[in-house]
């Protein structure tokens, strides 16, 4: 699952001005609490589809991995796998 998300959201969250900082940022946080922010940002996103030869930049956090294209976008995906440990499945 791949989601952009708004730059000022992410960069306000982290407290940082670019993507470059964000490692900084997260390495002084508690890892649960990333995760929690990163689950949040994506909370009201759209799934969209990422070209991953158009990216520019990447940083992998835990289950999440942040993504910066040549346009400028940023984009969060979570990790497949992940995605299925916390779906219930279906009786039908």
């Amino acid at each position: 699952m791949i989601t952009l998300l708004d730059k000022l959201s992410l960069y306000n969250t982290f407290g940082v001005d670019n993507f470059n900082s964000i490692e900084e940022a997260v390495n002084t946080m508690a890892p649960s609490m990333v995760e929690y922010y990163l689950s949040d940002l994506s909370q009201y996103s759209e799934d969209i589809y990422l070209n991953k030869r158009d990216v520019e930049n990447s940083l992998n956090i835990g289950d999440y991995s942040l993504y910066i294209d040549y346009n400028k976008n940023i984009y969060l995906e979570l990790d497949s796998n992940q995605i299925s440990t916390y779906e219930t499945a279906s009786f039908w």
